[in-house]
Parts: structure tokens; sequence; C-alpha cells
């Protein structure tokens, strides 16, 4: 245990708003904003999939896709590793993963960068080469845990803890500095920052993650959230969601969804309601919605996420997140100098 009840408190928000954010945008996943607005309106409240989800047919209110899922598993990794991800494993957790779902039926599997990485890795490709071209937002829609367990007051050292999770499968300066930009809003959360504080080191750790791993073509993402929290500032609050999807973006680019995510983040809304949003864009809906839940928990605590929904979404998926903070802190206290154990 931390002995810090806040920490704590803030790192289990910031799962369970990973948690919730998936939920929510499980229905509208790859969906268009036209098509959610036809079959669901604004989504206010976790909704069983519609006529027209492909992805995740059939899944019922309140269920979680491969956001939550993947994260909860590079937790344990990280957990059970002290800190330490050995790549080889993780990408055959992912191959795991992906037969168990595949076994149940369902079409929400590895995402475009990984299953490609993961292939290569299956075929004989070194780990260290296999994500080379990895762009999308894989990296960063599972990196919360790094978040937490890594402390943001030196940005370097955090995003190497992000290139250590990363690497095998978004082995690229777009992939990885999404994920970072992520990990190091949730830990300058965790540390009391807030949104705008969190924003700023969002932003400088996307700068730094720009120069890691494989140079591809792309908008900088750093570039682009510091224009983007200025750009959707000044825009009407009815055509915010119009301007995300048509300007902002909300492809599994990393220098789209990622930033959408923090775009909404920064409008400083209540967090509930900046999930509907997320839900509601469209595009790559469940992903921009689990990051921005999981920043926005880290950010403000357990508080802000209505009983009911925290309920809902632990039971529908059974989900048992204590000892998975307990362990991501303990890390966290060890990289601070604290000697924790």
């Amino acid at each position: 245990m931390t002995g810090d009840p806040v920490l704590t408190d803030r790192a289990t928000a910031c799962l369970t708003g990973l948690a919730i954010g998936d939920a929510l945008g499980m229905p509208t996943q790859s969906m268009s904003r036209g098509m959610i607005l036809r079959d669901h309106g604004r989504i206010t409240d976790f909704v069983d999939a519609g006529p027209h989800q492909r992805i995740a047919a059939g899944m019922t209110a309140g269920s979680v896709t491969d956001d939550t899922e993947q994260a909860l598993l590079l937790a344990r990794l990280i957990v059970d590793g002290h800190g330490v991800v050995d790549p080889l494993e993780f990408a055959d957790r992912l191959v795991e993963w992906e037969r168990g779902m595949q076994a149940r039926g369902s079409l929400d599997l590895l995402g475009p960068s990984t299953k490609a990485a993961v292939q290569k890795i299956l075929d004989g490709v070194p780990a260290s080469e296999a994500g080379k071209t990895g762009t999308t937002n894989g990296a960063a829609m599972r990196i919360a845990p790094v978040g937490i367990a890594t402390p943001v007051h030196d940005l370097e050292a955090l995003v190497d803890a992000v290139e250590e999770a990363s690497a095998v499968t978004h082995n690229t300066g777009l992939g990885i500095a999404g994920a970072s930009a992520v990990a190091a809003a949730i830990s300058a959360g965790l540390d009391g920052a807030g949104v705008e504080e969190a924003l700023d080191a969002a932003t400088d750790a996307a700068a730094i993650g720009a120069t890691r791993g494989s140079w591809v073509v792309g908008g900088n993402v750093a570039a682009r959230i510091a224009w983007a929290r200025a750009f959707l500032a000044g825009i009407p609050a009815d055509e915010r969601l119009g301007a995300v999807y048509d300007v902002i973006g909300t492809s599994v680019a990393s220098q789209e969804s990622v930033v959408a995510a923090l775009a909404l983040v920064s409008i400083e809304q209540e967090p509930w309601v900046t999930l509907g949003d997320a839900a509601s864009v469209g595009g790559d809906t469940d992903t921009i919605g689990a990051m921005a839940g999981a920043v926005l928990g880290a950010i403000h605590g357990s508080s802000v996420w209505p009983g009911a929904a925290v309920d809902t979404v632990t039971r529908v998926n059974a989900l048992d997140l204590a000892p998975l903070v307990d362990g991501l802190l303990v890390i966290r206290g060890r990289r601070a100098g604290r000697g924790l154990s």
C-alpha cells in the first residue's frame, strides 16, 4: 500500500474513468457522427450496441472493449515485472488475449499496428524491430498504467517508460508521442495538477516522445495538442463536437484521436458530460473516451464518476482494480525515490 489515500483514489479513478469512457463509446465505435445520432441520439448513459454496430455487435450496456482489457493486461505485466515489461511476454499475452476474444465470437480484436507487430514477432522478427511502423493509438489507449506507475517530475524518464511499454507494437515517433502525452497528463493529475497543467505536461512529453522510435510522416502530436486546445476554446459549445469530428479528427491515427481526447478534456466541463461527448463524436469513440476518462479520473478523483456508472462498469466487466492500483503505486513510489514497498 502507498499510505496516500488521495493518490490511491486518483489512480483508481483513472482506471475507472478509462473503463467508463470505453464502455460509453462501445456501442458507437467506428460509426459516423450522423449514424450515431440516428441510432442513439447523444450518448448520456451506457447503452447496448445498436443495429449498425459491427465491431461490438451484441455487446450489452456497460461492456468495455479492447481499450480497457489491454490496459489491464499491461498493468498486470508491469506489476508482475516490478516495473519492467518484457516485450516477448507482452506479445504472447496479446496473442492469447486475441485468441480468447475470437473464441467468444468477438470482432473487437487487435488494432492494425498491434496486430502487424505481433505477427512479425510470431514470424521471428526481433521485438526491437516489430513495431517500427506502428503509428495508431493502440499504445496510447492502454498506457494509463505507465502514467500511474511513473512520476511526472522527470519527463525524459517518463517517456523512457512509455517507450519501453510501447515499442514492441508502436516504435515510432507518432505512436510514442501519443502515448507519452496521455501518460504524462495522468501522472501529473495524480500529483495534483489541474487540467491546464496536466495538458501542458502532455504537450511537453509528446514533444520528447516524437524524437523516439522510427520517424514516420504525420502531424506533430505536441503541436496539434497545443493548437487544438486553443482552437476548441474558441468554438461555440453547440458546435464543438462537429469541430472535433471535422477538423481535429477522430480516426485511429495518434495525431487525431489522442489530440481529440485531450482537446475534449481541455474544455473543463463535467467529466461525465465530456465522456458522453466522446461517445457521441463519431470515429474511434471508445478509445477517445477511454483516454479522456483516464486523464479526467487522474485529475479529479473518484468523486466525479457517478456511483451508478461505477457500479455498472465494475459489475458487468467483473473489474477488480485495487490490487493493480496498489502494485502500480508501489512502483511509482520506488521510481520517485521514496523507497515504498
